[in-house]
């Protein structure tokens, strides 16, 4: 049977994502989006991308799964899924993957949170039972994976450790990389960085100065009595 591999973008709308992630920003989820499709599109793959509108599930591993066995469905043997939230992913990433599938039997690229920011599968290997059983969204997800593939003979491929934004504190280590991304997200990341450090200040010298007149006040009556 000829060999068929299509892209999975499972990533919502900006809008969506900046209420899921609140301390990232819509501008910064449109151009996370507009990276991420041209980084499939330049790959030469078929792709197919899942937003909220095209998701069916009450929970994040429902919607994944359902995503993928609907791509299968539609005739492909692989799939290499991804999302929009790790700005140093490239197109070789999705290249090497592509090709690796030929012969192995999974591919991960792990992120350093524990999860993984792609996963390219064969049809072959899916199930859907046990991927809603993994503990989608959490630091066991990666070790989970790898150990329920070890317990079933498959062969993986790791590519390189990256770093997706699922935190404030990811994005002065995005920025503090030395790997590089695009000027646009740079900047935006820059000023969600900076507005955060501001607030954060502003917010200690507000503890500072609200402790210093509570003491004082509680203070002075017996300094005068």
């Amino acid at each position: 049977m000829k060999t068929k591999t299509a892209i999975l973008l499972f990533a919502n709308s900006a809008k969506k994502e900046a209420e899921r992630k609140s301390f990232l920003s819509v501008d910064v989820f449109s151009a996370l989006n507009r990276q991420i499709l041209k980084t499939v599109e330049k790959s030469g793959i078929t792709f197919f991308h899942f937003t909220e509108k095209q998701q069916i599930g009450s929970s994040f591993g429902e919607r994944f799964s359902n995503a993928i066995e609907s791509v299968f469905k539609k005739g492909f043997t692989n799939i290499i899924t991804i999302g929009n939230d790790t700005p140093h992913l490239k197109t070789h990433h999705l290249i090497d993957t592509l090709h690796q599938l030929e012969k192995t039997d999974l591919v991960l690229g792990p992120t350093k949170d524990g999860g993984f920011y792609l996963m390219g599968i064969k049809k072959e290997h899916f199930n859907t039972e046990t991927f809603l059983k993994l503990p989608w969204q959490t630091n066991r997800l990666h070790a989970s994976i790898v150990s329920i593939s070890n317990s079933k003979n498959l062969e993986i491929q790791f590519l390189e450790l990256l770093m997706d934004l699922d935190s404030k504190e990811d994005i002065e280590s995005i920025i503090n990389s030395f790997k590089g991304i695009s000027l646009s997200i740079l900047k935006l990341l820059y000023q969600l960085f900076f507005s955060i450090k501001n607030i954060f200040f502003e917010y200690k010298i507000y503890i500072y100065k609200t402790s210093f007149s509570q003491n004082f006040n509680k203070g002075s009556p017996s300094i005068f009595a």
